[in-house]
């Protein structure tokens, strides 16, 4: 067996924007990706699909069954004309929203911005009451993959005519994907984006929106002359209260720090203490000469 080897992030490999994976659960989406790299200049961008700024849809007075959509920028990495951010703008234009047919008075039509970066009006199939089921007959249509939704307009009446502001709906996560929600943490270690709510599987085939990320993965340099590696590590508390109603429990966890003992050169120089303040990935390795086991330690 080889002896212990400590080594550092010394330096990172740039990873382009990427679609990631959804666990199945819809909540749990991982990148090919880990670990990822949190140093200052190279932390990741993740960009789940949505709405970022404006979008606010008004009637177009004047003409029957169209709305007016202000100028909005949104997350879509994938689509034409992002930034190296994955920022697109799109400026404000109408969308004409769809009525039922005879005695189907009820119709939703889904207000989106599609993969191009175009508004786009996504009509569902009319009946005659409405429907909170994605595809079904009285519901909000599915949104093809790659889209946005921004809104819906809801009619119940097939008579053309202006849109009542009372028909337009823009609730977010209901009518309208916002790329600020849910909100989600991130695990860095493993490549993982955790959102709190499972993401509505409101496009084609019952599938969520797109979320993507683009970062850097470390490059490791060893640590010369270590010793008394210690990872960092949670620890839990246990505590009880009692009270007239009878205990009251609850726990706790904090995050304790890594640490180790590296004879410097002269402290000034050497190449680790030139990244002192940052934040760096660590990996130990018990045995050198094998890949594993081994430990990650930011």
């Amino acid at each position: 067996m080889g002896k212990p080897i400590l080594k550092y992030e010394a330096g990172q490999v740039a990873q382009a924007f990427e679609q990631t994976t959804d666990s199945g659960d819809q909540t749990t989406y991982a990148a090919s990706f880990s670990p990822i790299s949190n140093k200052s200049g190279f932390e990741p961008t993740i960009a789940p699909y949505g709405v970022l700024t404006g979008g606010v849809a008004t009637v177009d007075t004047g003409t029957n069954d169209s709305v007016t959509i202000a100028a909005l920028t949104l997350k879509m990495p994938a689509a034409t004309g992002a930034d190296a951010n994955g920022d697109i703008s799109v400026s404000s234009g109408n969308l004409v929203a769809l009525r039922g047919a005879t005695t189907d008075t009820h119709r939703i039509t889904s207000l989106t911005v599609d993969a191009t970066g175009a508004l786009a009006a996504v009509a569902g199939t009319d009946h005659t009451a409405f429907s909170e089921t994605r595809g079904a007959t009285g519901g909000p249509p599915y949104i093809p993959v790659g889209s946005v939704e921004i809104g819906q307009v809801r009619f119940t009446s097939i008579t053309s005519a202006d849109v009542d502001s009372a028909e337009i709906f823009q609730v977010v996560g209901t009518h309208q994907e916002r790329s600020d929600f849910p909100v989600y943490a991130s695990d860095y270690g493993a490549g993982e984006i955790t959102f709190a709510d499972a993401l509505p599987t409101t496009h084609t085939a019952g599938v969520s929106k797109k979320v993507y990320i683009k970062g850097s993965t470390p490059l490791f340099s060893a640590v010369p002359n270590v010793s008394d590696w210690v990872a960092a590590k949670a620890s839990y508390s246990v505590n009880s209260v009692d009270t007239y109603d009878g205990p009251v429990g609850s726990s706790s966890s904090s995050l304790g720090q890594g640490s180790f003992t590296f004879q410097a050169v002269d402290g000034i120089s050497d190449a680790l203490v030139k990244e002192e303040s940052e934040t760096l990935w660590f990996k130990y390795q018990p045995d050198r000469d094998s890949s594993f086991p081994l430990q990650y330690t930011q």
